[in-house]
């Protein structure tokens, strides 16, 4: 038995929802991750009956919706957090209704000091969201990318709430913030509810994303720290650059598969 199951960010594929979902399910994933902040998956355009429609479209190709992809921006000003607030609300309200557990998003970097009026700032948009999801059982997912998973970890130690997780991009840690994937799984823990399968390397003056297995992330480890602290979800694909995203996400699954 697999140690954990594998999905796709369904978009990637260029083909539409629905044509996502069906390429998806032909190369073998168990799940899909849909990006949801803005056009016809969006919560504007989606209608109770175009919500029903998807989840069971869904459900017929055989794949679980494993998280939606929220993400409209940081939570480092404090003058557009209110919209910013309502619109993440109507995006794990549309999970509900989709029947996906967890909303992944990317808040800003998080500073080191507790103190830095930036911290505070995000701190009280990030709890405001977090417990409307602990009320509607939907666990609002923050991306790993420009802090450590050791700063991560005691920001959401404050949140304080269990509507908030965690949804490791081992690549961005390589890329941006130069930490160690499988030391941030340990830092992270039980926060960790959802996980991108992503590969790359920070280069002078950037980074550099690179197919899976091709850049600085060691999975062996990274696999391994996963197993250690109990998790069991998902490691979904995301392939956003490159010539051909389709093709590079169907070696991304049989490598992913030589691994689990």
């Amino acid at each position: 038995m697999s140690r954990f199951k594998i999905g796709v960010m369904s978009d990637c594929f260029n083909l539409g929802p629905e044509g996502g979902v069906v390429r998806a399910a032909e190369l073998g994933a168990e799940g899909v991750q849909v990006w949801t902040t803005g056009g016809k998956m969006s919560p504007e355009e989606m209608s109770k009956d175009d919500r029903k429609k998807f989840r069971a479209f869904c459900a017929k190709a055989g794949v679980t919706i494993s998280a939606l992809c929220g993400d409209i921006g940081g939570y480092t000003d404090a003058k557009t957090n209110p919209e910013r607030v309502r619109r993440s609300k109507t995006i794990l309200d549309l999970a509900v209704d989709l029947g996906a557990e967890v909303v992944t998003t990317h808040i800003g970097e998080v500073p080191a000091d507790p103190k830095h009026p930036t911290y505070q700032t995000m701190l009280a948009a990030c709890r405001e969201i977090a417990l409307h999801g602990e009320d509607i059982g939907v666990t609002w997912a923050v991306e790993t990318g420009p802090e450590t998973g050791e700063v991560l970890a005691k920001f959401l130690d404050d949140v304080d709430s269990s509507g908030i997780g965690v949804n490791l991009d081992p690549a961005n840690l390589v890329m941006c913030a130069g930490d160690n994937p499988a030391e941030a799984v340990r830092a992270l823990g039980e926060y960790i509810v959802h996980t991108h399968a992503k590969d790359g390397h920070k280069v002078p003056g950037g980074y550099l994303e690179v197919p899976l297995g091709e850049g600085g992330v060691n999975w062996d480890e990274y696999l391994d720290a996963l197993e250690e602290i109990g998790y069991e979800g998902f490691l979904t694909i995301e392939r956003e650059v490159g010539a051909d995203p389709g093709a590079d996400i169907a070696k991304a699954i049989t490598f992913l598969k030589g691994k689990i």
